[in-house]
């Protein structure tokens, strides 16, 4: 039996070069208790990075998995940062270590909107699917589902003192929820088109709604059981700005209702904007006293004093925060990959926005379509439709930054100082590192420079370009005038005429032949040195993007548009393997040196490595987030660097691990099964039907897992209580005493440490799935753990959950019926005397607090926080009577 061939896994080593990502908002965020306004969080693809505007650093990383983030929201009291993902997860992150310790599972696509409430303990999240989940924050779990919507949830707002909830969709519906009985109360249908946004102000008395129309609607907000209380009529307020003298549009919005007994809304009028584009998304700073209107492609700000408008075109989301002395920071989050800060004065006649900050360097503006790896290893060459960037491969540091033309091919020149780029507009671009400027711009083609190749004797390059020409160009060192140093320039020498456009081209590594890509589907090889045709490669259907030949000179490789790439024989030209390699346009292949491995990119947005002795695939690099157009691999092989269209370069690294091809396919055929598994069929309730209401955590991967180890604990603990009964039937025969080993395990134990290692988030859904001949055994276990006072919240949490959807059952079968009628005694006894417990240590400490202040004669810092805001609230509510009066 001969040696099997071994392969080395490549495995992720960073994302660089995005600053932040599209598909996801920006926020501003407070680190370790520093200065208000200078770190923002932004979304790069997986991850979430948080940048120092002031310094345009990168302070923290909070590392995602592999879903791309899609929204941000940090904790009222900035310490934490909750994140949702576009598989519809939501995690918690800590600002003061970047880890994560909660994560939500309940929406079945995209998390659109996210928000805490007043106190940072529960968390709304709207989704594509249309629903609404309010989470605990503190228990970490779920506690119920809305349903309602028919489209993707916009916004959801909580209010601040009221147990209620307010959302918004692109079903052009705005819903009142009570969260008290978990149903929707009011529905506003006084939206022509989606509702893309929306605003709570002056204290939540008037809601701002912005939609796909050139309105902003304003409604006025009654809370009817304020008004029950003060026990007197509501003062008819004066007209404002914003209201209407037409009496039918103030009863635009209201259902049909006849009942109103929590709040009532009447629209106020409308402000009417000059962009006729939609609106994206509506910002206010905490005091609610600056609205940010973000319309589709203008940024627009109002304030009480004026209104101020400035371009950016490219901008993708707004976020305010209000300082100090009445200054007003905006974060822009830009289309091209840039952050910009301004700042701007409230309290000035006309403000005006002065740009503080613009993070731009640490990415380019526009895709990467070329990249290349320094004869060192050391150094990555990214090129872009205006910029080219070298970056230090272990740092991830820019080195340079130099302005270039669309550049589409790239390559070092021997010796590492220079480097040229191939343009859209043919020109041959060659800059010099040391001093990043432009020594020369060649008029190389008449088309597109789509490919570039250096000669093997590194004595020149060839080009091939949409003009239907290879040419063929040497080094030279010059003088220019009136300098004594020489520079790098190239000089032409011949040119192959062809009847298509080139696409790729590529010199054999003896220099003997060259292999040129053409637009009609097929490659042609010929000699290097007299240009004669030697073999046409033909059996694509669409045309080659790329090709690449081995170290050996004996096999060439070839990627289509056709999605698949196929493997030839440089002696005869035949094929020895076509194989489909990816679900869309292959773009770019490279051998790794001195091995028949190579590696394939595609529009799949993955990328691949395969084995050209063999014809396997061998492995698949799964990160990016859309498109990949390039890659290249450091001349030892250790590295790879990949560019996609989510803006991102990312670095992979060669490791000492082995791969086994027989694994790897069982671990893709186990994600796969894993990942129908989750989008299978929701578990169902028995007896709950589908209102608007519905639990709140979903079936995943993690609460299947879950739900076997607590069965495989239950059936552990049922073989252990066995062997223990045999032990103990044997000594009394024998007449021995137990032995020491079988006392110390407990397996009933177990069964509890299974259940705690359970996510708080997870723990119904994973009762959920556990069948029910497991349940008898499990409430007789629940008894003894409440009767010796074990973990006794969980336990009853459990137990309520599993009386709840196995009630029918459990009530009907009579051996159950003991053990019900001790699990009540035993858990109101319980229970009350741990009520007892906390009532008492309490009330010590209400004594111990109010001893400490009359010794001192200070007050806590809650509470003297507390009385300031009542009074606040006191006066704010007489200013606004006085003004509504007048």
């Amino acid at each position: 039996m001969g040696l099997t061939k071994q392969y080395l896994r490549y495995v992720s080593s960073a994302v660089f070069g995005v600053i932040g990502s599209q598909k996801a908002n920006i926020a501003y965020v407070t680190l370790r208790g520093g200065e208000r306004g200078r770190y923002v969080a932004v979304a790069a693809c997986e991850h979430v990075f948080i940048w120092d505007v002031r310094k345009g650093e990168k302070v923290l990383i909070l590392q995602g998995q592999k879903h791309e983030v899609t929204f941000l929201c940090p904790s009222p009291d900035g310490i934490h940062i909750a994140v949702g993902y576009e598989d519809g997860a939501v995690r918690i992150f800590s600002l003061m270590n970047g880890e994560s310790n909660v994560s939500f599972n309940g929406h079945k696509s995209a998390v659109s909107v996210i928000h805490y409430d007043r106190l940072g303990a529960r968390l709304v999240t709207g989704s594509k699917d249309t629903e609404v989940i309010v989470w605990d924050i503190i228990n970490e779990c779920g506690l119920y589902r809305l349903r309602g919507h028919k489209d993707i949830i916009t916004q959801a707002l909580f209010l601040k003192d009221k147990n209620l909830l307010v959302t918004s969709s692109k079903d052009s519906f705005v819903k009142w929820w009570d969260l008290d009985t978990q149903h929707c109360f009011k529905t506003m249908v006084g939206h022509r088109s989606e509702v893309w946004s929306m605003v709570l102000l002056n204290q939540e008395y008037r809601l701002l709604t912005g939609s796909a129309d050139s309105e902003l609607r304003a409604w006025d907000i009654s809370y009817l059981q304020e008004e029950k209380a003060e026990g007197e009529p509501k003062v008819k307020k004066g007209k404002t700005l914003l209201e209407d003298d037409d009496d039918e549009d103030n009863e635009e919005g209201l259902d049909e209702s006849p009942e109103e007994r929590i709040l009532s809304c009447k629209k106020a009028g409308t402000i009417l904007r000059e962009a006729r584009d939609r609106v994206v998304s509506m910002t206010t700073d905490h005091k609610a006293r600056v609205i940010a209107c973000h319309v589709s492609p203008l940024f627009a700000s109002l304030s009480p004093n004026s209104s101020h408008t400035s371009p950016p075109p490219a901008l993708r989301w707004v976020e305010c925060l209000s300082c100090v002395g009445g200054e007003l920071k905006v974060a822009l989050l830009l289309q091209n990959n840039t952050v910009e800060t301004y700042s701007l004065k409230t309290s000035d006649k006309t403000p005006t926005a002065n740009k503080t900050a613009r993070l731009t360097l640490g990415g380019h503006r526009t895709d990467v379509r070329t990249l290349a790896f320094s004869s060192d290893n050391l150094a990555v060459l990214s090129a872009s439709g205006d910029t080219v960037k070298v970056w230090n491969r272990s740092t991830l540091q820019v080195i340079r930054t130099m302005a270039c033309d669309y550049a589409l091919c790239s390559l070092f020149v021997p010796g590492d100082r220079q480097i040229i780029l191939g343009t859209k507009s043919g020109k041959l671009q060659i800059f010099e590192l040391a001093s990043g400027s432009l020594l020369e711009t060649v008029d190389a083609h008449d088309g597109a420079l789509w490919s570039l190749c250096l000669a093997p004797d590194q004595r020149g390059i060839v080009t091939g370009s949409a003009d239907k020409t290879v040419k063929f160009w040497e080094f030279e060192l010059i003088k220019d005038q009136g300098t004594a140093q020489k520079r790098l320039t190239v000089k032409h020498t011949r040119t192959l005429q062809l009847e298509e456009d080139v696409l790729c081209v590529k010199f054999s590594p003896d220099h003997r032949l060259l292999a040129v890509s053409l637009l009609d589907c097929t490659v042609k090889i010929f000699y290097t040195d007299t240009l004669k045709f030697f073999l046409s490669l033909y059996g694509h259907k669409l045309p080659v993007l790329c090709l690449d030949i081995s170290h050996d000179n004996t096999i060439i490789a070839t990627g289509s548009a056709d999605r698949n790439l196929k493997i030839w024989g440089l002696d005869f030209g035949d094929c020895h393997r076509s194989m489909f390699a990816h679900d869309d346009s292959v773009m770019f292949l490279q051998f790794v040196p001195k091995t028949h491995l190579f590696f394939t990119a595609g529009k799949d947005k993955k990328i691949k490595q395969w084995d050209a002795d063999k014809f396997e695939h061998i492995q698949t690099l799964e990160g990016h987030h859309r498109e990949v157009w390039c890659l290249a691999i450091s001349p030892n092989g250790d590295h790879l660097v990949s560019a996609s269209h989510d803006k991102s370069l990312r670095l992979w690294e060669r490791t000492r691990e082995p791969i086994i091809l027989e694994e790897e396919r069982e671990m893709e055929r186990e994600a796969e099964f894993e990942e129908s598994m989750a989008k299978g069929d929701v578990p169902v309730v028995p007896g709950e039907t589908q209102g608007e209401a519905a639990p709140a955590s979903k079936k995943t991967v993690e609460t299947v897992k879950a739900a076997e180890r607590i069965m495989e604990a239950l059936e552990l603990y049922k073989e252990e209580n066995r062997k223990l009964e045999v032990h103990k039937y044997a000594c009394e025969n024998a007449g021995k005493e137990l032995t020491n080993s079988l006392m110390l395990f407990q397996p009933s134990r177990y069964v509890l440490d299974v259940i705690k290692k359970v996510r708080s988030s997870e723990l119904e859904v994973s009762l959920l799935v556990l069948p029910f001949p497991y349940v008898p055994e499990l409430l007789k276990l629940f008894n003894s753990y409440i009767q010796q006072g074990l973990e006794v919240e969980l336990v009853c949490r459990c137990l309520f959950f599993l009386l709840k959807i196995h009630f029918g059952q459990i009530s009907s079968n009579q051996m159950l019926l003991s053990v019900i009628d001790e699990l009540r005694t035993n858990t109101v006894s319980k229970v009350r005397e741990i009520r007892d417990v906390m009532g008492f240590n309490n009330a010590g400490l209400q004594f111990l607090q109010r001893e400490i202040e009359s010794k001192e004669d200070v007050m806590f810092f809650a509470d003297a926080t507390g009385q300031l805001k009542d009074k606040k609230k006191k006066r704010r509510k007489r200013e606004r009577a006085i003004l509504t009066i007048a």
